[in-house]
């Protein structure tokens, strides 16, 4: 063979050789990471059933919840949570007699205050009146929203004897676009919970 033709037969094969390590490097895809993906989750039927413990108070909750006292060390008389297992949720629920005015007026500034300590990590705090004259139930809800401890807050009051404060909590790490169609389910019975409410 002559030179010419073995650098032509050489110059073909790295050609080839090239052509194929383009065709291979430029066929294969990019790798981009996906976002995390969530547990389907199953809800439950929406059903009801009437809580009485001999508190101050009466309502309605969901099947699917268990009423608990409150075991905290300085938890008193009537102070529940509605337990959520399947959700890895509480309402925590506070009863305190308004014993004057002046108590009242605190009792009020205190849900206040708990609800607007949510403000570092909220994004928005709506405020909802509750206005139930027939039942004398009468109240502010709080729908804070953002990656915070506590989603929905509450406080029902007669103005002279009862005062009833709630929070809903999530037993994890708060991130509100993982927990939002569970915190919804649940602001459905918080709802029923405070249509229902009756002082005893």
């Amino acid at each position: 063979m002559e030179r010419r033709q073995v650098r032509a037969l050489t110059s073909q094969w790295v050609a080839f050789g090239l052509l194929v390590a383009l065709c291979v490097g430029g066929c294969q895809h990019q790798y981009s990471p996906k976002p995390r993906g969530y547990f389907r989750i199953e809800f439950p039927e929406k059903e009801y059933r009437p809580f009485t413990a001999g508190c101050p108070y009466t309502f309605d909750i969901p099947v699917y919840a268990k009423m608990e006292p409150d075991r905290s060390a300085d938890a008193q008389p009537c102070w529940m949570d509605i337990h959520f297992p399947q959700f890895n949720a509480r309402i925590h629920l506070s009863y305190m007699p308004v014993s004057s005015p002046t108590n009242f007026n605190e009792l009020v500034e205190d849900a206040r205050t708990f609800a607007f300590n949510h403000t570092v990590k909220a994004t928005a705090i709506d405020q909802q009146r509750i206005r139930r004259p027939e039942a004398g139930v009468y109240g502010l809800k709080y729908e804070i929203s953002g990656n915070t401890a506590s989603n929905i807050q509450f406080f029902v009051t007669d103005s002279t004897r009862h005062y009833l404060r709630g929070a809903l909590y999530f037993h994890e790490k708060p991130r509100l676009d993982s927990i939002q169609p569970v915190l919804d389910f649940i602001k459905a019975d918080i709802d029923t919970l405070i249509g229902s409410l009756r002082w005893e």
